[in-house]
Parts: structure tokens; sequence; C-alpha cells
């Protein structure tokens, strides 16, 4: 199992290079005022901020009684005085980290000497917040079997609406030295209660159980609530502060994890000691974890084109090639067939070379789309063909050694493929004017493969095609990825999101060829669909947007259906299809079966598009 939060050894070494960056700010005026005759407490340790007045510190005898104990992957206990301050900003529980398996047990009251510190799930560079522990502890046990500490309820009284404080400007936007304001923001009130036992009740699970032994659930049953059960992340400002990560403390060989899916509910008591990962921010670890009770959540299936209608889709299929198991395949085949009502044209992410990770130069995907395309007609469907250019080597990002591309299937039977020269991996394609229409100059071709803005990333795939005498153009896109974008629970608010700028460059790349389409062909029927990688009100969007050449068509929906992934309980749009204005009217559907189950075949959700050209 993942550590919860994988810890180095050299916890001290890492303690000393967060000080000397300044984001922990122990001061020895702190030290001095602590080292009085008055025993030092825990609430003394975690201080009115994010960072301890005592980190890098040494303390002696802080009392406590043992409320968890964690002998897998980060290994410790935490302890809490039962004996509180009048002050809500100041947690009274604390992590003890030893590294070994701990000898302490469940109520258990201990005084612990060591060394204070703040560690930083993921390293200083990943923006995350400290946890403020005990390391190399010495530990004496006093006495046993004595009553936990009460644990403290969060709900949706006690959470407040507001997520986070604006950061400090003259400490780049880091909130780590503000004094927590817990009535008043969220992220303010987890911090408060940091290390302490905590307990929710009846909760609807809002991110399905992962391989890691996790589940979401929101303590705020009404919050942005998607249609199938879920929380919608709508906006920059609705972080959803309801949201809390669940794991357990017991071994999974011991304890069987609960698989959930969104909608279910976690009911009974669920309680245990409040910790912060870089998985996710605020963890409820489970000492006690309640019963899931089973929604009644299905895979959708989307309705099928009319006969004069064009289905368009697109599918991120997460890294298929053909060393995946057959049940993949099969699953896969399945869905685009029963879930996706076989449409016209289906725009494909991530399909592997025919080895897949194997790092050996190979870039042809021929057995992986031949495996694909022989399940579809196994399933049912029709006898798709398919259109791509094999990248470089090692050029498009990804899964290293994978060569994942876009690729285009089609049921000629339905509908057929422009051939125009057909383009290669470092040759871009043009639009000219053809008999008083656009056409492309090479079909399939890419879209600016020399741009700085596709380095290290999938060069958009563009196609010419045509349905009952018209033409479509369609755009398939793999923008680049979220990576390195710090997390909403970041200790700097708003959270940097580096990542932005690239995809605003793709964007600005492809609405700028859909421009050039538009000017040679105003009406032109283009479609640009992918996995764009980023939420329908980002910049990105608006980017691709600029000028009315497209039009989101995500945004066609109720907001409580506009979602295509689920991350960390949220439920948000990564996969679009947007839409020229020559397609005046369509029949937009975001077919949710894969994000909110914990048995998926690819982690997104595929999205369709019906119209008449």
């Amino acid at each position: 199992m993942r550590s919860s939060h994988p810890r180095s050894a050299a916890v001290a070494a890492l303690v000393a290079t967060a000080l000397a960056t300044g984001l922990l700010a122990g001061t020895a005026d702190a030290a001095e005022g602590a080292a009085s005759a008055d025993p030092i407490r825990i609430h003394d340790i975690q201080g009115t901020t994010r960072i301890s007045p005592l980190a890098g510190k040494q303390v002696a005898d802080v009392a406590g009684v043992v409320t968890g104990v964690r002998t897998y992957g980060s290994r410790g206990f935490w302890i809490q005085d039962p004996d509180t301050d009048d002050d809500d900003a100041t947690s009274e529980g604390v992590f003890v980290f030893t590294s070994s398996v701990p000898t302490v047990a469940v109520g258990d009251a201990v005084t612990v000497s060591g060394l204070v510190g703040e560690y930083i799930p993921g390293g200083v560079a990943s923006g995350n917040q400290s946890v403020t522990q005990i390391s190399k502890p010495v530990v004496t046990v006093v006495s046993s079997g004595n009553a936990l500490p009460a644990a403290t309820a969060v709900n949706e009284y006690s959470v407040p609406c507001a997520y986070a404080p604006e950061g400090d400007p003259a400490a780049a936007g880091s909130i780590n030295g503000l004094t927590l304001e817990p009535s008043r923001y969220a992220l303010d009130y987890y911090e408060s209660l940091e290390g302490m036992n905590i307990a929710i009740g009846n909760s609807r699970v809002v991110g399905a159980t992962d391989p890691y032994a996790e589940l979401w659930v929101t303590v705020k049953g009404w919050e942005n609530n998607a249609k199938r059960g879920g929380t919608v992340y709508g906006s920059y400002d609705s972080q959803n502060t309801g949201r809390l990560q669940i794991q357990q403390l017991a071994p999974l060989a011991q304890q069987p994890f609960p698989v959930a899916n969104v909608g279910d509910k976690l009911t009974g008591p669920t309680e245990g000691p409040l910790d912060f990962n870089q998985f996710g921010g605020y963890t409820l670890v489970a000492r006690t974890l309640g019963t899931v009770k089973p929604g009644t959540l299905a895979p959708e299936k989307t309705k099928a084109q009319a006969s004069n209608e064009l289905a368009v889709a697109t599918y991120n299929v997460e890294n298929l090639d053909p060393s995946d198991p057959q049940e993949k395949f099969d699953n896969l085949a399945k869905a685009v067939v029963e879930n996706l009502a076989s449409p016209d044209i289906l725009a494909l992410e991530e399909i592997q070379d025919d080895n897949g990770a194997k790092n050996d130069g190979t870039v042809s995907a021929e057995a992986t789309l031949t495996k694909f395309t022989t399940a579809i007609t196994a399933a049912g469907g029709p006898a798709y063909q398919w259109r791509t250019i094999n990248p470089e080597d090692k050029k498009d990002g990804g899964e290293p050694g994978g060569n994942i591309r876009q690729v285009f299937l089609f049921n000629p039977a339905r509908v057929s493929f422009t051939e125009r020269a057909p383009g290669d991996a470092v040759t871009a394609t043009g639009v000219v004017k053809e008999n008083g229409k656009a056409a492309l100059t090479h079909s399939p071709g890419r879209i600016d493969p020399a741009n700085p803005a596709w380095v290290d990333s999938r060069k958009p795939l563009a196609g010419e095609f045509v349905f009952r005498g018209k033409t479509v153009f369609v755009i398939a896109n793999h923008f680049g990825s979220k990576g390195g974008d710090e997390g909403l629970t970041s200790s700097h608010q708003p959270p940097v999101r580096s990542s932005e700028a690239k995809r605003l460059l793709q964007a600005q790349a492809v609405n700028g060829f859909v421009k050039d389409i538009l000017a040679v062909e105003k009406k032109a029927a283009v479609l640009v669909v992918g996995d764009i990688n980023d939420f329908e009100f980002s910049d990105t969007t608006k980017a691709l947007e600029d000028g009315g050449a497209l039009y989101a068509a995500i945004k066609s929906l109720p907001r409580p259906e506009r979602y295509s992934y689920v991350y960390q309980g949220n439920a948000q749009v990564l996969d679009q299809i947007l839409t020229s204005p020559g397609i005046k009217q369509f029949s937009y559907d975001s077919v949710h079966i894969n994000a909110e189950f914990s048995n998926q075949n690819s982690d997104h959700d595929p999205q369709v598009v019906r119209f008449r050209p």
C-alpha cells in the first residue's frame, strides 16, 4: 500500500532545509519562552499558525493520550492532550514519527521527548503545507487503557464556507505565517484540528475508492451537488470545503478497505486522527471506519444518433497498449458500442505504441489499434477504420516509451475520410481553398508540430471527414497535463498553477488554426475535441473560444452535469468538445461511465456530440 505520506529518514535535514528557506518560522525568542518552568503542552508546539513556534527545537516530556497508531508507511502515532486551552486556533494533537513500528497502543497515556519539526509531504518544491511532528522520540508509557479525548465533530455546521485566506504577498503568497482563523476559513479550520481526534457522521461519497485504499466524502450534503451524487468544481472559488479524504489505520491484510462509488453513503461513526498528506491534503485516518451503504449509480448510456445526425465522440483510454489485459480491451470496446452507441467518429487519446512502455524506439500503434477495433467488432460494433500519425520517439510526453498519440476511428458505413497527402510527425497541415471551400493540405495532419507549445506534448491531429455530402473538420487534442500544479490545500493561496502557461499556448495555436479554416469558409463545421486537461471556465478554454471561433459545448449542460473526471472528490471538466459557429444546433452528452466508479476502464468519461451538418 502506498504510504499516506512517505517520509525521508533525514527528517532533521529536511527541517533544516525548510528553516533555511524561511518556510519554518521557528524563532529563538519562541524557543526561550517555551523553555520556562512550565511543561511544554501540545498546543504550545502547534501554536496559532501553520508552523510550530518550536520548529527545530527539542522538547521534553510532552504529555498526551495515544489516539491512533500507524504501523505501515509513515510509521508513528498521534497523541492528544485532553486538557485543552481556550484558543480554537491551537491544535491539541500532534503526530509522533517513529520510523519503526510503534510500541504504544491506543489509550496509552504517554510522555514524549524529541525534536519538533515541520515535515512537508512531497518536499518543499511541492508547495504543500507542512505537518507538525515530533521525531526521534523517547517515549514513556505512563498508563494504559485510558479513555480517548472526545472526538471533535466535523460537519456542515463546523466547516466554514470560505475556503482559504489570501496568502501574504510579502511571502510569495504563503499562508504559513498567518494566524489561523478557524471560524472563517475551511483550511484554517482543518489546520486547527491537525493531529486531533475527529469524527464525521453519515456522509456522501464524492470520490470513489481508489487503488490506494482511499475515498472522499463531503460533510456538506448540499454543497455544489452533481446530478449523480458528486460535488462539482465549478470555478476557482468553489473548492468545495466539505470534502475530506478517508483512509484507515488498520493494515489492509487485517481489514480490507471498503469499495465505494460516488453517491454511496459512508454511514455510522468514522473517527480517527486528522492527518495531512501530499495525495489530497487533510485526511481522516480512521481508527473506526463507517459502513458503506451502496447507492444506485449505474454507468450511463447515450442516445443513439438519428440517421441524419453525425455523432462525434472523444475518449481518453488511459495508456492502452497490447500488453493490457484482454479484459480492458473488451470493456472499452463494450463501452464504445453500448454506452457511446457506436459514434460515427471517435477520437481516442492515450493510444500507446505496439509494446507500450517498453522504451525501444517502437512508434507504430498498428497492433494496439488492430486489437481494439477487433474487440469493438466482437462487441457488436462497426468495423471501424483508423487514421493517425506516428509520433517521433520520446517526443510527445506521456509514459516513458509509450509514445501516446491521438487516433481517429470512423465508421466507413456512415462517414468517409478525405485523404489529402497524409502528413508525418514533423510536417504541419495547413488550410487552402478548394472549389470555394476550406480544405486541409494534409489529412490526417498535425497542427504546427514545430511550435514550442508542443515540446514533450501530444501534437493535435486534424482530419477531414464527409457525412452525407458535407465536410466536417475534426481536430483531436491531448493538451499538457496539470502535473506540477500545486494542490488546492497548498501553502500558497491561491495555489500556483504553473502548467496553465503551456496549455494556454497550445489553445492559442489550435484557435489560430480554426480561424484559418473559418477565414476560408465562414460556416465550416469544425470540432475541436479531446482531453484538454483544463476546466470549462479556464483561460485555456477561453483561448480556444477566442474571437467566437469555438464554443465549449459542455457549457450547454446544466451545471450539475458538467464534469468528465473526479479528482480528490471534485467532479470537474477535463475532456471537451468545442464547436464552430457553423454547427448551430447540437446535442451534447458527458457520458459518465468511469470517473465516479471504483472499477474503471479509464479515469476519464467520454464526451459525445450529435448534430446535423
